[in-house]
């Protein structure tokens, strides 16, 4: 019980965070770079000393702009996050680029053409 009630907290505790990060992105940071980034996912560490965010772009040309804007804004995040959600002690913050919304395009663009060159019909994914 007390585990099940632990990834509860570490769950909520993510999404909490995820939530921050994307607001502070929007609105405390003027940085140009940080409109077009999403964090799209958090994962904490058991212990929660360490915190993976996970980003993506809008605009897959603007991802080396927006990872250079997000290093920038790195210590910043880490800061508010101490201040606004009173950890004990913050985890260390760590930013990686999210490919799967581009490796979903990549594919769909794969079926496509698969389509149109006969090799591949929508209706053998039932078979």
């Amino acid at each position: 019980m007390a585990r099940s009630k632990q990834n509860f907290k570490k769950e909520k505790l993510q999404e909490l965070m995820r939530h921050e990060v994307n607001s502070l992105f929007r609105s405390k940071f003027s940085d140009p770079g940080l409109q077009f980034a999403t964090i799209t996912k958090v994962e904490l560490a058991r212990d929660f000393s360490t915190a993976k965010f996970y980003w993506d772009t809008y605009n897959p040309d603007k991802k080396t702009e927006v990872k250079k804007a997000i290093e920038r804004v790195a210590g910043a995040v880490r800061s508010h996050l101490a201040k606004s959600m009173e950890f004990r002690a913050v985890p260390i913050l760590s930013f990686y680029y999210d490919s799967q919304f581009e490796c979903e395009g990549n594919i769909d663009a794969i079926l496509r053409e698969e389509e149109k060159s006969g090799r591949y019909h929508k209706d053998d994914e039932s078979k």
